[in-house]
């Protein structure tokens, strides 16, 4: 090349210009218009693929009906289908920690959180942490548990029903989900505060506890997920553990009603494994937000009673440390322990 070539002649400021920008490429590229666009090439929109949501309780139960109508609201946000798998077992809360032990932290796992979570620890072992091990998304309800019977049953209101278990322990059982349960706690501490003994059998599921309480297979129904039933003149709802009555049924006393200061209150929401880009989660609390207002899913919450009980990112999560240092010290006066 000539050595009076117009490249080699080029201006020494443009050079030096050129030099600086090579030596501080990365600087300049993230100051450069072109950076969000280059970012967005590099990290792909959320969600890419389905999504898989861990329900911890058998199909065909009032939750997993909550869950799919919320789900399938959902994934029309999102874009993406929303597949519902159910992991019944371990009080409500099986599902979740096998999520926080082997799913990543990516948003494609999720799992529903009962309020077991946050109380298991405390009267067993377990193999999580309900404030480390979950990325907290959103609450979208809270249970409504009850002291239900069967239809048929000779007992009308609740103060028959603790009068003849007092005269005969043994032969009036109650069923729910689980050992340490929220609705084990709500009976537990009911049995203490009236003077009678406690025969508790614990089931996987609402459904299961349904079925074995109208067969008579069990006496009392101490759970959520009883409205259907009540409604259809199955079962008889002889009081509700809520702070207040109930809208659909509010002729039904409530513990406090009846003097014993005794409310249960049992937040259902969803989050995933620990560590969750804050992104994904927007994403998915804003999807799930939206699907709140589905009818197909108020309807599901309606016909059980109860209440929509909307939680953002923040508030669940500082829900979740709140309610696990207060189910500790619950449990502790309580003297709950599993297997004693």
């Amino acid at each position: 090349m000539p050595k009076n070539s117009t490249m080699r002649s080029a201006d020494p400021s443009k050079r030096d210009f050129c030099r600086t920008a090579l030596g501080t490429g990365a600087a300049l590229l993230a100051l450069s218009p072109c950076a969000p666009a280059l970012a967005a090439i590099q990290a792909p929109a959320f969600p890419v693929k389905p999504i898989t949501l861990l329900v911890p309780f058998p199909a065909g139960g009032a939750t997993d009906v909550q869950m799919r109508a919320l789900a399938r609201a959902a994934s029309q946000s999102l874009r993406q289908p929303i597949v519902i798998v159910n992991q019944p077992g371990v009080s409500g809360t099986l599902a979740a920690a096998a999520m926080a032990r082997s799913a990543a932290p990516d948003g494609y796992t999720i799992a529903m959180i009962s309020a077991a979570l946050f109380r298991l620890p405390h009267v067993q072992k377990v193999n999580y942490d309900p404030v480390a091990d979950f990325s907290y998304i959103i609450g979208v309800t809270n249970y409504s548990f009850g002291v239900v019977v069967a239809a048929d049953a000779p007992w009308k209101t609740l103060p028959e029903l603790i009068a003849a278990v007092k005269a005969a322990p043994d032969k009036i059982s109650f069923g729910g989900i689980g050992q340490g349960s929220s609705g084990h706690i709500g009976i537990a501490r009911l049995a203490r505060a009236a003077g009678f003994s406690l025969n508790y059998v614990p089931f996987k599921g609402a459904a299961e506890v349904l079925q074995a309480t109208i067969g008579g297979h069990v006496q009392v129904m101490t759970e959520a997920g009883w409205g259907s039933m009540v409604e259809s003149g199955k079962l008889r709802l002889l009081a509700v553990m809520d702070e207040q009555r109930t809208p659909r049924w509010p002729q039904v006393p409530t513990l406090k009603d009846l003097g014993y200061d005794i409310a249960v209150r049992s937040p259902v929401g969803l989050a995933g494994p620990k560590g969750m880009n804050p992104q994904v989660v927007k994403a998915l609390h804003d999807a799930f937000f939206a699907a709140s207002s589905d009818a197909q899913f108020l309807k599901a919450l309606e016909v059980q009673g109860q209440p929509y009980a909307h939680l953002d990112t923040a508030q669940y999560s500082r829900f979740a440390v709140t309610q696990t240092a207060s189910d500790k010290r619950f449990v502790d006066e309580l003297g709950f322990k599993l297997n004693e």
